[in-house]
């Protein structure tokens, strides 16, 4: 099994199993992680799953859809490598991975 590195919004810093094929949404909720909300469940309708990607990392991901980026563009805590965690397949190649659980947005 891989794994997924998480700091959660109060700096505490976890490892959590991820099984590949998942979300980066899936595994982070899945691993217990309750401050990523992940209202719409993955439906690409909401922002409430924003992660911040390490940015030495960022370059591994998929490019951001023009879907994700308008979503993106709504919040005010958006940084240069923020990603929606719902648009991130989860592989081997995320294997020890780090994200942050961005901070809570205004809407």
């Amino acid at each position: 099994m891989t794994h997924l590195i998480v700091t959660t919004r109060e700096g505490a810093t976890r490892t959590l199993s991820a099984i590949p094929g998942f979300s980066l949404m899936e595994v982070i909720r899945d691993g217990g992680v309750d401050e990523l909300h992940a209202l719409c469940g993955g439906c690409l309708s909401c922002a409430t799953c924003h992660v911040v990607v390490d940015p030495a990392q960022a370059a591994l991901l998929p490019p951001v859809t023009d879907e994700e980026d308008a979503l993106l563009d709504g919040l005010d805590t958006r940084t240069p490598t923020s990603r929606l965690s719902c648009q991130i397949p989860f592989d081997e190649t995320l294997a020890n991975r780090h994200v942050t659980i961005a901070p809570h947005y205004i809407q």
